[in-house]
């Protein structure tokens, strides 16, 4: 199963929690996995629906790993967003319990767009 979003910016945190839930209603497995087919965006778990807490990630991740200082920056200057994405990690695996994801009161399943705005494609595949 798949789907894409189209990102807006350069970089921004999407909440993909409910489509991955959409995909994942009805199936039968003990996980899945949510994996980004692309090398400058990544996929986390985290307070997606707090704003502050995605503007502080993505701030960190703009001052540890400045834009524009890279060796990969000849012509898309993205050096830096495959950087971010190899830190950060394309994919995540959340368990699933009676058909439901099992997330935690908080958490949420965010892409990271690093390198936007792009359209982005997602793989959620139930195990």
């Amino acid at each position: 199963m798949d789907f894409t979003i189209k990102t807006n910016k350069r970089e921004e945190i999407i909440d993909i929690t409910e489509k991955v839930k959409e995909l994942v209603e009805g199936k039968k497995g003990k996980a899945v996995m949510v994996y980004c087919l692309h090398t400058t965006c990544s996929i986390i778990i985290n307070e997606i629906s707090n704003k502050d807490i995605c503007e502080d990630i993505l701030d960190f991740l703009r001052t540890r790993i400045p834009q524009g200082v890279w060796k990969h920056n000849c012509q898309e200057k993205n050096g830096d967003s495959h950087i971010k994405a190899s830190i950060l990690g394309s994919s995540q695996i959340i368990p699933i319990e009676n058909g439901k994801l099992m997330l935690g009161t908080w958490q949420k399943i965010g892409l990271i767009e690093l390198d936007g705005a792009r359209e982005r494609k997602i793989i959620v595949e139930v195990i």
